[in-house]
Parts: structure tokens; C-alpha cells; sequence
């Protein structure tokens, strides 16, 4: 079990009490869990997707500890603007 962040902007209220559900809100749209398995984590990733993909509205990131991932950092994107992370010579970034 990993830290788990996930990050929310502008969602239906459906997701947020979904979401709220199963990991704190330390900041308004901001959930995030120290000890979240990766069975809840896909779970609740595949029904916000599901949701997501239903009304097109807003956007979330996930983020999450991925040692085979660059960086050690697990990173999920809907809505936009879509993002990845690469490793660049030891330095993890963004690549919009």
C-alpha cells in the first residue's frame, strides 16, 4: 500500500462525495490516502473514469507511488489538458 493524491477541478458533486468516501479532503478537491491498496485505488479510478467519460465535466489527476514508473511516480490524467511524466537525465517532469 502507497500514498495515494488525487486532485479534482471543477467535478459533479457525485464524484467529490464519491471520492470523499474513501480518503480524506485535505483541500477543497484535493483526496489523499497514505495506506490505499491498488485494488481500492483502480476500483475508484474506474468509476470516476466511467463517470468522467459520461459527462465530460471537469478534470482529475492521479498520482500515486510507482517504482517502475520515472520518478518512482504513478500518474493518471482525465479530462485536460492530458499530461505525462518522463525522467529527463534523473529529473522527473511534466510533459503537457
Amino acid at each position: 500500500m502507497a500514498m495515494t493524491v488525487i486532485v479534482t477541478r471543477d467535478v459533479p458533486e457525485r464524484t467529490r462525495g464519491f471520492l470523499a468516501s474513501l480518503m480524506p479532503e485535505p483541500a477543497p478537491g484535493v483526496y489523499a490516502a497514505g495506506n490505499l491498496s491498488r485494488a481500492v485505488r483502480e476500483r475508484a479510478w474506474a468509476v470516476v473514469s466511467d463517470w468522467h467519460g459520461e459527462t465530460q465535466r471537469g478534470s482529475l489527476v492521479l498520482l500515486w507511488k510507482d517504482d517502475k514508473a520515472p520518478g518512482g511516480l504513478g500518474l493518471q490524467v482525465l479530462g485536460t489538458p492530458p499530461c505525462r511524466l518522463a525522467d529527463l537525465d534523473g529529473v522527473l517532469v511534466s510533459v503537457w
